[in-house]
């Protein structure tokens, strides 16, 4: 597996981060920001890269075949990552974050529920997150009383903040080990994003030989 490492790199030779390497398999330029991965899914892999420690850096590798070709349009690809890092990060992360994080709970559900043109019906995941946090479930219902986010603001403002919270939050949460629950999160927006972008193909098949040069040329071991 290559070592990974945090924050942006001019070229192998100095490093690289999961987006990084992503780009290389995928047959890129050499790029943090690649096009075969949908913006939202590669700024949070960036965010859990560089929050994950050094020792532990190492078993993100494994993911990053999973995000080459994943993107698109579709405007609940941003709700669907949203959702889960708030899911993920609201029984965990400090009292003041999680106010944040069941607001935006609620607002994924309700945006989720105008793209889908139907009632707003919260999910189990939702659900059993909120249950966890009754004090700060109370405070997000009572705040968002009257108050309507459209799909573009959610978008563009609400769902790229979430995230960035919900990586920190995790990262600097009273747990014995945060970096499980960092790479949870992000094999779990992974699964949902491809069940939207196409849910019926396998992970993408990533070259033996490709892999090997890019632990190659970052001074990496393939192994």
């Amino acid at each position: 597996m290559p070592m990974l490492s945090r924050g942006k790199h001019r070229n192998p030779s100095k490093g690289a981060c999961f987006m990084e390497f992503a780009s290389y398999l995928a047959g890129e330029r050499w790029s943090d920001h690649p096009a075969c991965t949908h913006p939202l899914l590669a700024g949070l892999a960036r965010l859990v890269n560089d929050h994950t420690t050094d020792a532990a850096r190492h078993r993100l590798a494994a993911l990053i075949p999973s995000v080459i070709g994943l993107t698109g349009d579709d405007p609940r690809i941003d709700v669907r990552i949203a959702l889960r890092c708030a899911t993920e990060s609201l029984p965990v992360v400090a009292h003041e974050r999680q106010l944040a994080m069941a607001v935006s709970i609620l607002s994924a559900e309700h945006v989720l529920a105008q793209l889908d043109d139907r009632p707003v019906r919260l999910e189990e995941r939702s659900r059993e997150a909120l249950a966890q946090v009754p004090d700060a479930a109370r405070w997000a219902y009572t705040f968002g009383r009257g108050v309507r986010i459209s799909a573009k603001g959610f978008r563009r403002y609400a769902a790229p903040n979430t995230v960035q919270l919900a990586v920190r939050g995790i990262a600097q949460a009273c747990v014995p080990d945060p970096d499980p629950l960092l790479r949870d999160l992000l094999a779990g927006a992974v699964e949902d994003c491809r069940t939207l972008v196409h849910p019926a193909d396998a992970e993408p098949a990533v070259d033996a030989a490709r892999w090997a040069d890019a632990c190659r040329l970052t001074g990496s071991p393939t192994a």
